[in-house]
Formats: structure tokens, C-alpha cells, sequence
């Protein structure tokens, strides 16, 4: 007999219910650890996905979907400020290329998703942008082919699970790199610390928003049929 996996925590604003997804636990260091417990999923479009959907299906079998889901984490952009805190804007997957048989390049086939999806709901005064995933680490020249303002691994396929179940989703990203070209695992890891505790205070303001009423989520289409 196949056990039922244990509902992963979710984080609660007042009424509002959040479930947090990260890629790393190098990510998730002590600033954020003192806020929220979030799923860590792995690195990648992939692990991001099974992941992100593993969780929402847990919390969906005990009828306890989240209110809204945050993919949390960080990014690499050529353009925006180095170590500064953006909200994804739209998301958009730069792996998906099913053009030879006349479909735009970033539409998944059959899906009836757009190739770049609208993320509505803002959190006040923190500025936003937007976001391409994709499974490869982008570095350098590579910046020039991607119209995103900035680069993950994993936020298009937590957004996807979310739009699934029919959930609400916003991304906050800091930016960790991109500056310059990426010459090892230092170069990404180097300003995480100080990432972290942007990450947190980002949280501490989203708090005092929601119970203020000025954040709440829903505003836009979150899917659900695809």
C-alpha cells in the first residue's frame, strides 16, 4: 500500500494562506528561515514542477490549497541592479521551441497557455519584472537572445502547478548574477547572504500589506484548465 505524503506547512498572513517554493537550500538561509518554511523543490524546470505540483496535490487531498503561492529565490539578469529584489511580472519558458511544426516559439502545444503569462497580483512598492525559465544556466552573450529582464530555472513551472489548481502565484527574486560571465559556483553563491535578508524584509513589508489590505491576491486569471 502507497502511504499519503505528509501536507507541506504553509505560512499564514492573518487569513491569507501562502505556500513558499524554492529551489535550494543555499537559498534559504537564516533571515528566511526565521519568516517561512517553504517546499524546496531542486534545481531546474523539472524538479520545480514535480515538486511545486507534489505539494499543491498534498494540500489539495486534504482540501487545504493555499490562498497564494510564491516562488521565492533567486535569478540572473544583465540589466536590472545587482542584488536588487524584483516581483515577477510575467513569466515566460525559453526551453519550449515547437516552431518547426507551426507553433510560436514558447508555446507548449495543446496547452492553450499564451507564450508568456501575465502575473497580476503586485505587492505595493517593490518593482517588477519579467522572468524567463529555462533548464540551462544563462551567462555572458547568452543574456542577448532572451527578452525576459531576468533569468530562472524554475518560477515558469511553479506558476504552471499553481495555474493547475487553480492558485493565485507571485515570484520574488533577487538578483544574484549576471553582471558579469559566471566562472564558477562563487559567482552565484557569493552575494546569497545578503539576498536573504533583502528576501526577508521583502516578507516583513508583504506582511504589514496584507493586513492593511493592500494586497490581495486574485486579481487577474489564474488558470486552472491547463
Amino acid at each position: 500500500m502507497i502511504s499519503k505524503a505528509t501536507p507541506p506547512p504553509v505560512s499564514r498572513y492573518g487569513t491569507l494562506s501562502v505556500l513558499f517554493v524554492m529551489a535550494t537550500e543555499q537559498e534559504y538561509g537564516p533571515h528566511l528561515q526565521r519568516r517561512i518554511t517553504p517546499v524546496i523543490t531542486g534545481v531546474g524546470p523539472v524538479e520545480a514542477a514535480v515538486g511545486a505540483a507534489a505539494a499543491l496535490g498534498e494540500l489539495d487531498r486534504v482540501g487545504a490549497l493555499p490562498d497564494l503561492v510564491c516562488s521565492l529565490g533567486t535569478a540572473g539578469s544583465a540589466s536590472l541592479e545587482h542584488a536588487g529584489i524584483y516581483q515577477v511580472s510575467s513569466v515566460a519558458y525559453r526551453d519550449m521551441d515547437a516552431s518547426p511544426i507551426g507553433f510560436d516559439k514558447g508555446v507548449t502545444p495543446f496547452s492553450g497557455e499564451p507564450a508568456v503569462i501575465a502575473v497580476p497580483d503586485r505587492i505595493p512598492d517593490i518593482p517588477a519584472a519579467s522572468i524567463s525559465t529555462g533548464g540551462n544556466i544563462v551567462s555572458g552573450k547568452a543574456y542577448d537572445a532572451i527578452a525576459a529582464d531576468m533569468v530562472d530555472m524554475e518560477t515558469y513551472s511553479v506558476a504552471r502547478a499553481a495555474r493547475r489548481f487553480g492558485v493565485p502565484i507571485i515570484g520574488l527574486r533577487g538578483i544574484s548574477d549576471g553582471r558579469s560571465d559566471l566562472t564558477g559556483l562563487h559567482d552565484w553563491t557569493e552575494f546569497l547572504h545578503i539576498l536573504d535578508e533583502k528576501l526577508a524584509v521583502c516578507l516583513d513589508a508583504f506582511a504589514d500589506y496584507v493586513a492593511e489590505g493592500r494586497f490581495r491576491p486574485g486579481a487577474g486569471d489564474v488558470g486552472g484548465t491547463g
